[in-house]
């Protein structure tokens, strides 16, 4: 049997104690971790510096009987005696605890790297500290005789007013710090005799802030003095281009969706915008390949968002593309992409990295972005997709192996840049897809680590379906005068294709209008249901299931291979019924999906715009049902607003939601006119929470 045990307090601290092995020794362990750890902490440090163990079991010539009693209890200390380590009895609770204040900066002096500097201190003064940090500042308990606490007490104003002036790794030496077996205690983690040996000095840091914010800019210009070049202008302007009038220019631009071009320079002069390409010809007349990859795969013609995105990209300039979901955003990237790796100074053996990095919400979108890339084949560039859930070590070694375009979701990517699994300075194409999701997601902190690894004269495109202030910030600060290019009107509008019908209906009863569609359905129909939550879409799937039905859901919670796979049924038809959360709302291209049926309504108002935007795509007409309930009346204003603009039917009864809940609002503003703490959907009084819910309104439906 083991002369000791390992124990572990409620925060997976390791404590070591003897093993009750005689009767010699009696034992009877506290009540909880921490009064085990405090109980034990001499006897774990005593195992930890090399204790004999004829003085651990207690039956060495220092042998002695260890007891633990709730009340006055005696526990093993360390003496310096003669230059020994041995133990004594030492009565912890015979004085109050004495407490020392400290900044919250300054805890982590008291604490030391993985603990070392407390358990240095209480080694050292034969005291228990305790620690309790707090939201300005922190609390420092002393425990043990008075004076060990006040030895304690002492050494930690000590350190912290030292640490003030000047960060130090290590405690200074007192004439009243015995440092044990150490011959000296200094600022260094090393004995005095190996610091003379190798002639290395205690490393001090101090940090000016001030100064290091002050020099941004020339710690910038170190980081990048040796970068490779790079070249962005690749655009030669077809001739029957050049020719267009401003009149001819405008026309087409108005007859293809409004098509609305800006340059957002901020200072000096504006730059003149490019006319449109309207056929792909008119795009890549010079570059061949991409003519033969375009008609191979069967393209006739460019989209609106396509046809304006390009010339701005070839010629260099970063890109801002708003457009509605369904509109050939991918492309209007990729080919760009393509022939700016293609024209870099640089060869692609010497690199070192990937020249193209895009930056996705999902892993869906992620996929089918590869897919798209695969798809064109063009100079036989590699691509990866790296993205959570998948084969970690896979990715790695693909990247390793070396790649020419990333296409990755934020946060796996931002695992192998901080593991310095790849490299992000040979980045010089850099795409945020979808924008506006990834900051609903909340994968802003993601992206700007990301991007402080990306060189700054990259060329940069960022694309979005909605316009909001997150996405105008993100762009201010990631973007060098960019040009905006946005099709249709920034203002949010469903998919004009798309007929849209709201019911008004009771919680109760959706499960019933559910099913009554989805008996109505034709046989080459093909519906995408919405639902709010992960188990009620386990739920309903299940229930069709149970009446026959071939159906497929798709959620966070269920494994990547899992939704891959039901993915690839839906596209393939194989299923013809998909239930997902709003997973499945951005990006994903399903061509042929004929129904959206929005069975718990979003949580705001642009979920409901992407999800419309699942049908109807590629010119098709499609149509959604969307039922609206009680809980849901403060994005009833704003629904009507989306239908107005879509030239869709609004119903009474929305509009009857609608005045009650801004009714309602009025009302509570002149109750409390600091606003109260109202709901907790979007900051600007969108989507749902507490505050619309069970306000005991007379609902008449």
């Amino acid at each position: 049997m083991s002369d000791w045990e390992d124990e572990y307090d409620e925060e997976g601290v390791a404590i070591q104690r003897p093993a009750l092995k005689s009767a010699q020794t009696e034992w009877k362990p506290p009540c909880d971790g921490r009064q085990r750890q405090s109980l034990f902490f001499g006897v774990r440090n005593a195992f930890r510096f090399g204790v004999p163990r004829e003085d651990r079991d207690g039956s060495g010539a220092e042998g002695c009987q260890y007891k633990s009693r709730r009340g006055g209890r005696d526990v093993r200390s360390f003496s310096q005696s003669d230059g020994r380590r041995s133990f004594g009895s030492q009565r912890l609770d015979s004085s109050p605890p004495v407490k020392v204040t400290v900044e919250n900066a300054s805890v982590g002096r008291v604490i030391g790297r993985g603990g070392a500097k407390i358990r240095e201190l209480e080694e050292s003064t034969g005291a228990r500290i305790k620690i309790n940090k707090g939201s300005y500042e922190g609390e420092v308990i002393i425990f043990g005789s008075p004076a060990a606490q006040q030895k304690a007490k002492q050494m930690i104003e000590d350190l912290v007013s030292d640490g003030n002036s000047q960060f130090c790794s290590g405690l200074r030496r007192r004439p009243d710090y015995e440092g044990g077996d150490n011959e000296q205690r200094n600022g260094s983690v090393w004995s005095a005799a190996e610091l003379q040996a190798a002639k290395v000095a205690p490393v001090c840091v101090s940090i000016d802030w001030n100064t290091i914010r002050e020099n941004k800019a020339k710690y910038d210009e170190l980081k990048w003095r040796d970068l490779p070049p790079m070249k962005k202008m690749f655009y030669t302007e077809a001739e029957g281009v050049s020719m267009l009038t401003a009149e001819e220019v405008s026309e087409w631009r108005k007859e293809n969706n409004n098509i609305f071009v800006d340059d957002l320079k901020e200072e000096g002069e504006k730059r003149p915008i490019p006319n449109p390409c309207r056929t792909f010809l008119e795009a890549f007349e010079v570059y061949p390949d991409i003519m033969e990859n375009i008609e191979r795969v069967g393209f006739v013609k460019p989209t609106p968002i396509q046809s304006q995105a390009w010339p701005v990209l070839l010629s260099g300039e970063d890109l801002i593309a708003i457009a509605q979901t369904g509109t050939g955003k991918t492309l209007a990237y990729l080919l760009p992409g393509f022939i700016h790796m293609d024209g870099q100074p640089v060869p692609r053996a010497e690199r070192g990295g990937p020249g193209m990095l895009v930056l996705t919400p999902t892993r869906e979108l992620a996929l089918q972005i590869e897919t798209e890339c695969s798809k064109y084949r063009y100079k036989s560039y590699t691509s990866v997709c790296i993205y959570g859930g998948g084969d970690r070590r896979g990715q790695i070694n693909l990247v390793k192996d070396g790649v020419d375009i990333v296409i990755a979701t934020p946060g796996r990517l931002n695992d192998l840049q901080m593991n310095e699994l790849i490299n992000l300075r040979s980045i010089t194409y850099l795409v945020l897809d979808e924008a506006d999701r990834m900051l609903d997601m909340g994968f802003e902190p993601q992206i700007m680590k990301i991007l402080l690894d990306i060189r700054p004269d990259r060329q940069t495109v960022m694309t979005s379906a909605t316009w909001p202030t997150g996405v105008r910030r993100l762009s201010r600060s990631y973007l060098k005068n960019p040009m905006m290019v946005y099709v249709g009107t920034l203002d949010l509008a469903a998919v004009n294709t798309v007929q849209q019908t709201v019911l008004i209906v009771h919680e109760e009863e959706k499960k019933s209008y559910l099913f009554d569609f989805i008996r109505n359905m034709l046989p080459h129909d093909k519906v995408l249901i919405f639902v709010g939550k992960k188990i009620v879409a386990d739920d309903l799937s299940s229930d069709m299931c149970l009446q026959g039905l071939a159906v497929q859901s798709l959620h966070g919670d269920r494994e990547q291979c899992d939704r891959e796979e039901a993915l690839k049924d839906f596209k393939a038809s194989r299923v013809r019924i998909l239930v997902a959360t709003d997973l499945a709302s951005r990006g994903l291209d399903v061509h042929d999906i004929t129904h959206v049926f929005n069975y718990d309504f979003p949580r705001n108002i642009e979920e409901y715009v992407h999800r419309v935007g699942r049908t109807g795509r590629a010119g098709r007409l499609g149509a959604a049902v969307t039922l609206v309930t009680r809980e849901d009346w403060r994005m009833a204003p704003e629904l009507i607003l989306i239908l107005e603009r879509a030239g869709q039917d609004i119903p009474d009864e929305l509009v009857l939601m609608a005045e009650r809940y801004e009714k309602h609002k009025r009302e509570k503003e002149m109750s409390d006119p600091r606003g109260g703490r109202g709901g907790r959907g979007r900051r600007d009084g969108g989507g749902r929470g507490r505050g619309g819910r069970d306000r005991g309104q007379n609902w008449a439906f």
